[in-house]
């Protein structure tokens, strides 16, 4: 049969919309059914508190369940690589965390790559690490504790959540700028890095706000700096590193990841979601008591940080010699 130029137009106009419909569809419809955040930190947690706070907002806007799964071991690699090996239909998430930019660098044997396989959908959340001794330490500030630790190589003990972890590698950023030598204590989680520095045991972590804020406030720990470009608001008067070692920054952030080849359509919903969350003054205030500031933006936005962050912790995982408990 011969078709005329006008119907093989239409015709072909036609089958060109086919392939976009379904996908139109299966955004508006998404989610149907439960949707699973898997995280690499233990119930309680300071990421699990953040995203269990967004994934219970998202349950009430789309109608459907956000699943929080925790997943811990293998300092997160466990959670990320089950979402990596998940359908990509955007009902199997990630709760991607700074952990993750480490890990590239600090394991050789992963078999995924978090860059090239986790697709980002959403930054949720920065928030700084305080550095803090125990309230004996001689020191009370920053130009203080780089003299004494100058004065006294390898006998301060520096504590962590574990080797590789944000409390450590930002510590050893730390070292690396000031010129310092410190002994280096990984811990088995950081409960018992804190418990020891309270004890005594150690003398100083590069820990996150929210897990040492109320000690802080309490007396029990002396905070020195916190780890941000710019001064806390929940410590307006409690100076940065980077006061006195300019050009130092390193925080800590959470976003949610998808499996690659997730279509596009759902990534966008998702980060549209999320970023109507972080946008609701109560979510703000919650935020803001746990000691982290909302980071709202666009999918690449968060592609963006990642990428850097990668580069970032890899300089330092290198040169610091660092290795996996």
């Amino acid at each position: 049969m011969k078709l005329s130029r006008r119907k093989f137009v239409r015709l072909a106009a036609a089958v060109a919309a086919l392939p976009a419909f379904p996908r139109f569809a299966t955004a508006q419809t998404y989610p149907t059914r439960p949707v699973h955040i898997l995280g690499g930190f233990p119930a309680g947690s300071s990421p699990d508190i953040f995203v269990r706070l967004i994934g219970q907002s998202l349950s009430e806007r789309l109608d459907q369940q956000f699943v929080i799964e925790n997943r811990p071991g293998a300092g997160t690699n466990i959670a990320t690589e089950a979402v990596v090996r998940a359908a990509p239909d955007g009902y199997t998430l990630l709760l991607a965390t700074s952990a993750n930019a480490i890990n590239a660098t600090l394991y050789n044997n992963l078999q995924f790559n978090f860059v090239r396989d986790v697709a980002p959908v959403a930054s949720i959340v920065r928030f700084p690490h305080v550095m803090e001794v125990n309230p004996s330490f001689p020191a009370k500030t920053v130009p203080e504790f780089i003299a004494y630790a100058k004065a006294n190589p390898g006998k301060i003990n520096m504590a962590s959540a574990g080797s590789g972890t944000p409390q450590h590698v930002i510590g050893e950023l730390f070292k690396v700028m000031a010129g310092i030598d410190m002994l280096h204590v990984p811990y088995r989680g950081i409960t018992p890095a804190v418990t020891d520095l309270l004890g005594g045991q150690v003398q100083v972590i590069f820990d996150a706000v929210p897990l040492s804020i109320e000690y802080i406030r309490a007396g029990k720990l002396r905070p020195l700096a916190v780890t941000t470009a710019t001064r806390w608001d929940g410590l307006p008067d409690l100076p940065t590193v980077s006061e006195f070692l300019p050009g130092y920054e390193a925080t800590s952030w959470l976003g949610v990841g998808a499996p690659r080849n997730t279509p596009s359509e759902i990534v966008e919903k998702l980060n549209k979601e999320i970023n109507a969350v972080l946008a609701d003054p109560k979510t703000r205030a919650r935020l803001a008591d746990l000691g982290g500031t909302p980071l709202p933006g666009s999918p690449a936005d968060f592609g963006k940080l990642i990428a850097e962050e990668t580069q970032k912790w890899s300089n330092v995982v290198k040169f610091a010699g660092a290795k996996p408990d």
